[in-house]
């Protein structure tokens, strides 16, 4: 079966030359392939487009209402075609980035003014969630992650470490004392996130690949790390955050981070993941190139931390 998009080139290409032999030079094609694709579209249509002589190929009335069409179509496509192109090479469009809240927030938010001011023919959509979305059913160009990648068919690159410190307030320390040791752990009352990567809520885990598992329990459990933060600096309880969120009450002394006898995990990161595609769209390499950027060598959350 012909290609009905290639027909409506041939049938252009001849009306526009008036020969079959001389549209078939033109489109690098045989003259019986040209023919082939002319019969094609005279058969499905039911009419004949060209009167044709042992001298001359003239188009019939029928055919120039139809070539009127077709051009339109075709000059579509060369737009369409041309519109996909530009995008490979320019950043434009609109861009859908999907986001957990707090990190969006805090992190990713502050950064739209001077990433639209770089490309002003971006149009970003930001979506807050911490539930792992279906980048390809939910059409999202690129997602954020932290933590450990579950998806191996995603492209990804890592951004920048994802610190974890326990923390409390002054006041619980100074009312239940400091733990010393992740053993210690189980004398406190330890504010769980329900949604975590590296461990549960009620288990913690410590050592450079987390193989140190710590059993915790504590009178709160949230999904959303501002909830945990909000209640640790009012003095609930200890909790286990990542510096993205705590950073400004550490520098601040409203929280302390609790230096324990078994390191954090080292292998936690910040990625940007997007469909594998062999060459992603202009818009989401411009986007992640700009987070690299903000967020090298040291992530600004971090900077003069510890």
């Amino acid at each position: 079966m012909l290609d009905r998009l290639t027909s409506l080139e041939v049938f252009a290409k001849v009306a526009a030359i008036g020969s079959l032999s001389g549209a078939a030079r033109s489109m690098g094609l045989s003259q019986t392939m040209v023919t082939k694709h002319v019969a094609s579209l005279e058969s499905r249509l039911g009419i004949k487009l060209f009167h044709r002589t042992t001298r001359r190929l003239s188009i019939t009335e029928a055919g120039r209402s139809y070539l009127e069409s077709s051009e339109r179509i075709l000059a579509d496509m060369e737009a369409a075609d041309a519109a996909v192109a530009a995008e490979r090479v320019e950043p434009r469009g609109l861009l859908r980035v999907n986001v957990p809240v707090v990190f969006g927030t805090k992190q990713i938010a502050p950064l739209l003014a001077d990433f639209a001011a770089r490309y002003p023919k971006v149009t970003t959509e930001l979506g807050l969630n911490d539930r792992l979305v279906d980048l390809a059913e939910e059409g999202w160009d690129l997602a954020i992650r932290i933590g450990k990648l579950r998806d191996s068919s995603m492209v990804a690159r890592r951004l920048a470490r994802n610190r974890m410190v326990v923390c409390a307030a002054p006041a619980y320390l100074a009312a239940k004392g400091t733990p010393r040791t992740v053993a210690d752990l189980a004398d406190h009352n330890c504010l769980g996130y329900t949604l975590s990567q590296q461990g549960s809520a009620e288990e913690w885990l410590f050592g450079e690949n987390g193989e140190i598992r710590v059993q915790v329990k504590g009178n709160l459990r949230a999904n959303n790390g501002d909830v945990l933060r909000a209640a640790t600096l009012a003095g609930q309880g200890l909790a286990r955050q990542p510096t993205f969120i705590i950073a400004d009450e550490l520098r601040a002394g409203t929280l302390v981070a609790l230096p324990l006898d078994q390191p954090e995990i080292q292998s936690s990161a910040v990625h940007a993941v997007y469909l594998p595609d062999r060459r992603p769209p202009a818009k989401v390499r411009a986007f992640i190139d700009f987070l690299a950027m903000r967020f090298s060598p040291e992530p600004p959350w971090d900077r003069g931390l510890f």
